[in-house]
């Protein structure tokens, strides 16, 4: 370890499985250590910056916010604020129309469970095997893997979990007490498996014959990393509630659920002391901007048929599958992903894990041909 690593191993919970890097400076798809070196980062914050590390406009957008006013309760009316809330309803699926925002994903899963019950007067929360919600209490409920909960038990009740993309057991897991299902529409955490069109629109009529809430979990897909603006636009669908995070304010910590008019919170019953406060509204803001200046979900979508393509014209003995929804890929190989991740550092590319044996590529929308064709290369040499 050098200083930094040692510094930090003392002084924080280690409870994330930590990468030989100190990493210091980012631009765009790339990423810098302390000794120079650079890396083409396809983790992105775990899939936040989507329009690129240090991008001008949000940073532009940040200094002109900070030097005016950073922080603002919900208590008061708030300019840029109103002005971002008014752009996020422009890009949403039609049919959502109020937001409540907050500081990230699992926030915004709390409040969506915390909104069906209250709207709905029921308690029981259907989620899928393998979704992955967040570490919060509620949101791990939600969360089907064991090996999150372990040792933390007693969890919040009233959570079942149904296989994904099998309408069968979804609907003899309904009840009367059934308030909302929670689904992930791409299980990011779970190994990159895609829901099924017919699956999602089966659920979507289910929820209304039986007064159920539709929740759809856009933590990670949402904001142009399947190659749509949301990645419910692939299934045809419309949620009552979206919950988002990640890459909706271009790296600042936000999160948000948007609803529709069917959700019905009672004033006081809800809340968040840094939720829409005006820098990360001013970054959000400036990150759809660009989104759309740029049609970054456009290019989403090319640019992830085009790295598969490549990856799958070439012979890799150590892959077993690839599955993907524009830039959000994932790579199932037929050994541990662990030492896959190390060896590709030492190439120049910086990855992540979806399970044991499937490695993720989360890029950001912005990152060039060139740049994929390197990560391509990389991934050619360590997985043959």
């Amino acid at each position: 370890m050098n200083a930094w690593m040692a510094m930090e191993a003392r002084l924080g919970l280690e409870v994330y499985p930590k990468r030989p890097v100190v990493i210091v400076k980012g631009k765009g798809a790339r990423l810098w250590d302390e000794d120079g070196r650079t890396y083409i980062d396809c983790v992105t914050g775990n899939g936040v910056a989507l329009v690129g590390h240090s991008n001008p406009a949000v940073v532009e957008a940040i200094h002109r916010q900070a030097s005016r006013l950073i922080t603002c309760p919900g208590i008061f009316y708030n300019d840029i604020r109103a002005q971002f809330l008014q752009k996020l309803i422009e890009v949403v699926p039609a049919g959502l129309q109020r937001t409540f925002l907050c500081n990230s994903g699992a926030e915004s899963i709390e409040a969506a469970i915390k909104f069906a019950r209250l709207t709905t007067g029921k308690s029981e929360i259907i989620a899928a095997q393998h979704g992955f919600h967040g570490r919060t209490f509620g949101a791990l409920s939600a969360t089907h893997q064991p090996r999150y909960k372990k040792g933390v038990a007693p969890l919040v009740p009233g959570f079942h979990h149904v296989p994904f993309n099998q309408i069968e057991p979804l609907t003899a897991a309904l009840t009367e007490q059934t308030a909302a299902i929670l689904l992930e529409i791409v299980q990011g955490e779970g190994g990159v498996h895609i829901g099924e069109p017919t699956y999602f629109q089966q659920v979507q009529q289910l929820c209304r014959e039986h007064d159920i809430l539709l929740i759809i979990d856009e933590v990670q897909t949402g904001f142009g990393r399947t190659g749509k603006w949301f990645a419910c636009e692939h299934m045809g669908i419309q949620p009552d509630m979206l919950c988002l995070a990640k890459g909706i304010a271009g790296g600042v910590p936000m999160g948000a659920v948007v609803v529709n008019d069917q959700i019905k919170v009672p004033m006081g019953m809800h809340g968040s002391t840094f939720g829409g406060n005006p820098l990360a509204c001013a970054a959000a803001l400036a990150t759809i901007q660009y989104l759309e200046d740029q049609r970054l979900p456009e290019q989403a979508a090319g640019k992830g048929a085009y790295l598969v393509s490549r990856l799958r014209q070439m012979a890799l003995p150590l892959v077993r599958d690839i599955r993907h929804l524009g830039l959000m890929i994932g790579i199932e190989l037929r050994v541990r992903v662990r030492p896959i991740i190390l060896r590709l550092i030492q190439e120049g590319i910086l990855t992540l894990p979806a399970g044991k044996t499937v490695l993720r590529l989360l890029p950001p929308l912005t990152i060039s041909y060139p740049e994929m064709d390197q990560v391509v290369d990389a991934l050619s040499r360590v997985l043959r």
